[in-house]
């Protein structure tokens, strides 16, 4: 064939391609090309049920303004005009259009004005008749011919003309006439989908596509503005220059929402500043005010913002638009609120409790997997690994990593910010949790916050614990989602499934080397008992997370005789489905015990509660190699875990909205203030509007309504703010002085007690002036103080503990009972020994049988929660003390709950009406601690002496005395000094002498309080001596 011939030909076959390509796009729904060009006139879509919303995800799919086809209005949906009114400018000046016109654009729910002179409306007529010659050109570039083939089908249609009449003859009587001749003007264009959807056409009118995002709110002014970079109220991001010289002016398009502003950048579309509304916001206007000719000046407790328009009545357009708008839809943003706190208070808001992190795991994941569009995490720490759901019966489905990856593959946004830990002083290896979580899917994004040599920011953390889905739920509490959280209301010690201990030495070995090495080598858990091979088509239903089972050393032998024992055992019960032998075991009764405490079922066999790093005793060992998940470092076989004691909440709506909100602005902070995060794969990220918190796509189940505050420790190293919060000190000071019955605190740290030198925070002075006030006034009132036995640092007890845990130590007695600063110092100076009348310190503690030794541990409260009188309750990551409560060091969140909802109850001998949230909570706790039912009688009066005296102090004595008796623990009060706690060590044990006897003791303990030892080391100095590591870091970071 010639070489014309094979010309010809491959010119035919591209014509016919053309031909095809043109038909199939003539043929599509342009809503599938996402492009807005209905090829009917906008008229017959007048049915407003048929409007289509544009979904909230679209803020992260922002394309250039000047870009074909991107989604701005609601398909489906007319845009009404009217000309409202005429104001006339009167000026020195022969102005030639001295009229504007004030245009009201109606779109779905969305109303807004915008101001235009007729000379804008010449100026924007001609860029349409520009437009419309310049579609007609074939220009051979992919974006023109998509802008052309989105006009094709109805061809550019004969424009609307504009009234020619100059603007200045027209007198007042026919001021009517004009503006509707305008209004049939911009009706017509918006109506036709080829000037509606060019970008002339979007900046008259003001929209963009941000505009008509339901979850945004109302849309208020928008429009093309210059600003100036430079403003942040952050150390390090001004530039040193004073001068004119070192600022930039950029082009931006500027969007006013209900509690934000933002910019975009035009030729990107990206977001690229948010400007949250607070206390502090405010718009100035002028030369004098900005520096800048025309200038605008916006500031909140962030930024200082300074814009420029193009004349100084633009500009006062620009200030009242913004201060209208703001001050009608977001006026909630611009006031303090009570306790300081940035927060309002929020009334009929669902909220629910949780004690121990089994349920709240298990809700966590829950709405996890309801999520639609975002979710966010923070944590002082975070184990991708976690299992969120046990015992594990469904394979790995509810482990955290792959409930994240799974969402993220479903198309939602997962945002995540991490505490960056100073790697010498702690050992969570948060670097390792961000790049397992980053290497999951793009749409994880992780972040860690502070640098510490950039923000000198060495001794604070961030210490909030928050799930938000959605920005609708909540989650804010004490619990981090990481190893040894997890824990139910037994707090069991041990945890070594049915995997018996081979007699021999060598077999031992082996099993051990067995469940390291696969634990090393897969990311899933070792189910399997000794000798047996995980298959990987019986275990996983997800191939992207089954183990390399040929890089298992020491698994290989036996695995024939695995496959066919446990692959005919399935067949034989029906249960070849099963995700993982685990199922099996837990579905069948055989070698399930009964507890004696609770009557709880164990779950014996295969199942594990706590798998490799998840079982922890951290006082007897820190964890160590994070980045081998399920690789056991303590030996479960010979030590105990310790127990962890926690308390959470998850809140709805409106409260749930300012959770996410306090989120985002440290997010969109750490993003300007980390170089690394500047770039478009991090997002800035955007508040939804209050108006629509009420729309709940999802709810917790069995939340109850009650009156919510958000409330926070936060400052500029933390959250980029001006001035610091601690609204959580200043709720705890006003709910202890305003309690009437009683107070109950559970908390991690009890140090207080303010001598302004070392310890400021005021909560133990808050205690104990309330008891004296009840003295004085001869009344009831009880004070409940439940803290850990001994602080959670690494550290061998018997030989005193190390530093660390002496300095804790040493501030708690402070604030306790040694020296006259602290509680009872105060109580004694004024009413001696009736103190123990009124308030009570206790721990928690439990036993258990280990290898048919009887063993004891304290189980560790990490909770922190004050509730009082049976109707108000804090919960959040806030310890008690200054770290947590001054608001200028660690960063913290919590709510407070106050009960609208009442049931009947007693209080102090009285018939009293108790709220639903807080009594029930209360119960629970109660329940947890003393043993016994949530409906035990004895426990529905907290302030009778038969409670205080006959059931909690008596309980608490008893237990601890029979716990000395058995197993002669620490701390006790027999230890006052080193060589006394060497002696007190050196003596027998009745658990080791005389186990008969001493379990017959053990059954006489009801629950796990036990009081608090106050003389334990009480004639040593327990703050770290001169010379130790410890001594050389400020005082600040033990209180």
């Amino acid at each position: 064939m010639s070489l014309r011939a094979e010309g010809h030909a491959a010119t035919s076959t591209l014509k016919k391609l053309a031909a095809d390509m043109s038909n199939i796009i003539e043929s599509l729904d342009t809503r599938e090309l996402h492009v807005e060009g209905e090829e009917v006139d906008s008229e017959v879509l007048t049915d407003p049920k048929g409007t289509v919303c544009i979904p909230f995800s679209a803020i992260y799919h922002t394309h250039g303004f000047k870009e074909p086809g991107t989604q701005t209005y609601l398909s489906g949906c007319p845009v009404r005009v009217r000309v409202l009114e005429v104001e006339r400018f009167t000026s020195t000046k022969k102005v030639p259009s001295p009229n504007v016109y004030t245009i009201e654009l109606t779109h779905g729910e969305f109303v807004w004005h915008v101001k235009r002179k007729f000379k804008h409306f010449q100026e924007f007529h001609r860029e349409l008749l520009r437009y419309k010659a310049f579609v007609r050109i074939p220009i051979p570039t992919r974006s023109h011919t998509v802008r052309r083939q989105s006009i094709k089908r109805g061809e550019p249609r004969q424009m609307p003309s504009l009234p020619h009449t100059a603007e200045s003859t027209v007198r007042e009587e026919h001021f009517s006439s004009r503006r509707k001749q305008l209004e049939d003007y911009l009706t017509n264009i918006l109506k036709m989908p080829m000037y509606r959807n060019y970008h002339g056409t979007m900046e008259f009118v003001g929209v963009s596509q941000l505009s008509f995002i339901h979850d945004l709110g109302p849309k208020g002014i928008e429009g093309f503005i210059m600003k100036r970079s430079g403003g942040h109220r952050i150390p390090g991001l001004n530039c040193c220059g004073q001068g004119r010289m070192c600022y930039r002016w950029s082009k931006r398009w500027l969007v006013v929402k209900d509690s934000f502003l933002m910019y975009m950048k035009p030729d990107s579309g990206a977001i690229s500043f948010v400007l949250l509304v607070d206390k502090e916001f405010n718009i100035k206007i002028g030369q004098k005010e900005t520096e800048t000719k025309y200038g605008l000046q916006i500031d909140n407790l962030s930024r200082s913002l300074i814009l420029k328009c193009n004349s100084y009545r633009h500009a006062q357009w620009w200030r009242q638009g913004i201060d209208e708008f703001i001050r009608k839809h977001g006026k909630d943003f611009l006031t303090e609120h009570r306790f300081g706190s940035y927060a309002a208070v929020q009334e009929n808001t669902l909220a629910k409790w949780y004690v121990n992190a089994k349920w709240y795991f298990e809700d966590v994941a829950n709405a996890m997997e309801a999520a639609k569009e975002e979710i966010f995490i923070t944590d002082w720490w975070l184990s991708p690994e976690i299992f969120m759901k046990r015992p594990v019966v469904e394979g790995n489905r509810w482990r955290l990593d792959c409930i994240l990856k799974r969402k993220a593959q479903q198309g939602v946004r997962i945002f995540v910010m991490l505490y960056k830990e100073v790697e010498l002083a702690l050992g969570i290896n948060s670097e390792y949790s961000k790049r397992t979580l980053m290497h999951l899917h793009p749409n994880i994004k992780v972040m860690r916050h502070p640098d510490h040599v950039s923000s000198s920011v060495y001794l604070w953390a961030h210490h909030e614990k928050l799930v938000i889905v959605d920005q609708s739920v909540a989650f804010v509490g004490g619990i981090d989602l990481a190893y040894g959280r997890w824990d139910d209301d037994e707090h069991r010690l041990t945890d070594v499934g049915s995997v018996k201990r081979a007699s021999t030495a060598a077999s031992k070995s082996l099993s051990t080397a067995n469940l390291a090495a696969a634990a090393e080598s897969t990311e899933r858990v070792p189910l399997q008992p000794q000798g047996l091979a995980p298959e990987s088509h019986l275990f996983e239903r997800n191939a992207d997370d089954a183990p390399d089972t040929s890089k298992m050393k020491g698994i290989g032998k036996p695995r024939k005789f695995s496959r066919f024992s446990i692959y005919k055992h399935l067949h034989k019960h029906g249960m070849h489905h099963s995700d993982s032998v685990s199922s099996i075991d837990s579905e069948s009764n055989k070698g399930s015990i009964r507890s004696l405490k609770t009557g709880v079922g164990e779950l014996l066999g295969e199942t594990r509660f706590w798998h490799g790093k998840d079982y922890c005793n951290f006082v007897f060992k820190d964890w160590v190699q994070l980045d081998k998940p399920f690789a056991d470092f303590i030996d479960r076989y010979t030590t105990p875990r310790m127990p962890w004691h926690d308390i959470s909440s998850v809140v709805h709506g409106r409260a749930a909205r300012d959770v996410a909100r306090h989120f985002i602005q440290r997010w969109n902070f750490t993003k300007i203030m980390k170089p690394k995060y500047r770039s478009l794969s991090y997002p800035f990220l955007l508040p939804k509007s209050q108006q629509t918190a009420h729309e709940l796509k999802y709810q917790v189940p069995e939340a109850v309504p009650a009156t919510v505050q958000v409330i926070r420790s936060a400052a500029d190293w933390s959250a980029g703010i001006k001035y610091h919060e601690e609204s959580i000190h200043k709720a705890y000071i006003s709910v202890i002085e305003n309690s009437k019955h009683y107070i109950y605190i559970e908390n991690q740290f009890f140090i207080s007690c303010a001598d302004d030198k070392v310890v400021w925070n005021k909560i133990g002075d808050a205690i104990a002036q309330r008891i004296l006030k009840a003295h004085r006034e001869n009344r009831r009132f009880r004070v409940y103080v439940v803290i850990p036995l001994l602080p959670g640092f690494e550290g061998d007890i018997s030989t005193g503990g190390g530093n660390a845990l002496q300095a804790i130590m040493h501030f708690n007695y402070r604030t306790m009972c040694r020296g006259e600063n602290s509680i009872l110092g105060q109580l004694k100076a004024e009413v001696g020994d009736k103190w123990i009348n009124y308030i009570s310190f206790c721990g928690l503690r439990t036993y258990a049988e280990l290898e048919g030794k009887l063993v004891t541990e304290l189980i560790y409260v990490h909770s922190k929660l004050l509730i009082a009188d049976d109707n108000t309750v804090i919960i959040g990551s806030a310890n008690i003390n200054d770290r947590s409560m001054l608001g200028k060091r660690d960063s913290e969140m919590a709510v407070i709950v106050q009960d609208s909802d009442t049931v009947p109850s007693l209080m102090d001998g009285q018939e009293f009406r108790a709220g639903r949230f807080a009594q029930s909570l209360r119960l629970r706790c109660f329940r947890v601690v003393l043993g016994g039912s949530d409906l035990n009688p004895e426990h529905q009066d907290p302030v009778c002496d038969k409670f205080f005296k006959e059931v909690w102090i008596a309980t608490a004595a008893r237990n601890a005395t029979i716990f000395d008796k058995v197993f002669r623990c620490l701390p006790s009060d027999q230890v006052n000094n080193l060589a006394q706690l060497r002696d007190f060590i050196s003596k027998p044990k009745l658990a080791t002498d005389d186990p008969v006897k001493a379990a017959e003791e053990l059954k006489k303990i009801r629950g796990f309080l036990v009081q608090f030892p106050f003389r334990f080391l009480e004639e040593e100095y327990l703050l770290p001596s001169v010379g130790t590591k410890e001594s050389m870091v400020p005082m600040e970071v033990w209180t």
